[in-house]
């Protein structure tokens, strides 16, 4: 008996192992050909430099074609554990890059003011729409209405210089707005384990993103701070490591606490110039090189791989349908409250930019289809219309940016007022 036993166990860990190695090598594989639409997106961007086509559309459009769907030449639960990082980089740069000054500011009181006449619109069209018998999932669908993916378009403002000036300086607080939020809505409304567990998990999850900010200016480290900075540069990349275990811990502990693994990542980011000793700056590039080199460009391919065209060919008037919500609930307050600080072509690119969603819209989908509320054919649309926004709204944002044309006296933004 006793040697039966062990070789039912020897056979089942030849078989787990058998399966591991599978496993692997469809892993590899999957990196290896979203590796090469990674690579190849930079060429194709260029190609394509007169339609002005975002990296980011051409990395989802990537990921459609190898997907199931398509050529299926690679599946996304092969690549999910390095896309779901690539998520976390994502936000954490967003994070990052935000200025918790200019929240204070004018920038930040419209940002807010903008997200509530948009989060007070999405209740009424949802409102509706649910009484129509459209929607079952009220909240996550009214949540999915108001958010602005900041992390998405942060590479897209970069590359094409337009966080410098008054739309940067506008723009970016809105993003923020339009990313955290909506987060908190997730964690209040969504969660399973009731709004007041949600409620304190939020606190304990600001607490311990303070604690960190403050923590070198509370103790002194005066050997660590040494340590970090003099192998910053070396084999060691000490800030890089401890900013990699940030944001690994932060995912943790906000996946624990049935929060969203975003709210984790935005939190670090936003601390990150606080709590990071040594070389900011240089952090920043290391980071820069990190995400957009390897785990974000993985992301957005294994969004497009994730997409069921099927469906949206089935029923393209739902998914027409969110895009267009997405631009009236979200875009259009932005040409009402900026009318006194942008131009009018500036307030369009607000609209445009303010109204771009994805990532939040994947994990609303997800709650809406796990608690059975959303319906499936609703949660494909709502991705698909976030996809389509990517696409679409940012490439005519930066077909409306002409940096040639900022000294012209038509062309300047009025001033801000306090």
């Amino acid at each position: 008996m006793a040697w039966g036993r062990r070789t039912r166990e020897h056979e089942g860990r030849v078989g787990r192992a058998g399966r591991w190695a599978v496993d692997l090598e469809a892993s590899l594989q999957a990196l290896l050909v979203v590796s090469i639409v990674s690579a190849a997106a930079p060429f194709v961007c260029e190609l394509l430099a007169r339609f002005r086509v975002p990296q980011v559309v051409v990395l989802i459009v990537g990921g459609a074609l190898i997907g199931p769907e398509v050529a299926a030449l690679a599946e996304p639960e092969a690549i999910e554990l390095i896309a779901n990082v690539g998520l976390g980089f994502l936000f954490l740069l967003a994070g990052y890059e935000i200025d918790l000054g200019h929240l204070r500011e004018r920038a930040g009181g419209l940002a807010a003011a903008g997200w509530f006449v948009s989060a007070a619109v999405s209740i009424v069209i949802t409102g509706l729409l649910t009484a129509a018998g459209l929607v079952h999932a009220f909240v996550p669908v009214a949540l999915a209405l108001t958010t602005t993916a900041l992390g998405t378009l942060l590479p897209i403002l970069r590359d094409n210089n337009m966080l410098d000036g008054p739309l940067g300086r506008f723009v970016m607080p809105a993003g923020a707005v339009g990313e955290f939020f909506p987060i908190v809505g997730i964690a209040l409304f969504l969660g399973t384990r009731g709004r007041l567990y949600g409620l304190a998990s939020l606190a304990v999850m600001s607490v311990l993103a303070l604690g960190l900010a403050w923590l070198p200016r509370l103790v002194r480290l005066d050997r660590w701070k040494a340590i970090s900075r003099e192998r910053e540069h070396e084999t060691s990349q000490t800030t890089l490591r401890l900013t990699v275990m940030l944001l690994f811990g932060l995912l943790v502990f906000a996946s624990d606490f049935g929060l969203d693994v975003v709210l984790g990542a935005f939190l670090a980011g936003v601390v990150l110039r606080r709590w990071a000793p040594g070389d900011v700056e240089a952090l920043e590039d290391k980071l820069d090189a990190v995400g957009y080199g390897l785990f974000i460009p993985v992301f957005f391919v294994s969004t497009g791989m994730g997409l069921d065209l099927d469906s949206i060919k089935d029923a393209p008037a739902r998914l027409i349908g969110f895009f267009a919500l997405l631009l009236a609930v979200r875009g259009l307050p932005a040409l009402l409250l900026y009318r006194r600080d942008l131009v009018m072509r500036q307030r369009i690119q607000m609209m445009l930019l303010t109204a771009t969603a994805l990532p939040l819209l994947v994990a609303l989908a997800a709650v809406g289809l796990d608690t059975g509320h959303m319906l499936p054919e609703n949660a494909t649309a709502l991705v698909g219309a976030g996809v389509l926004s990517v696409m679409v709204f940012p490439g005519l944002a930066v077909a409306l940016h002409h940096p040639a044309r900022a000294s012209a006296p038509d062309d300047e933004a009025p001033p801000a007022r306090a």
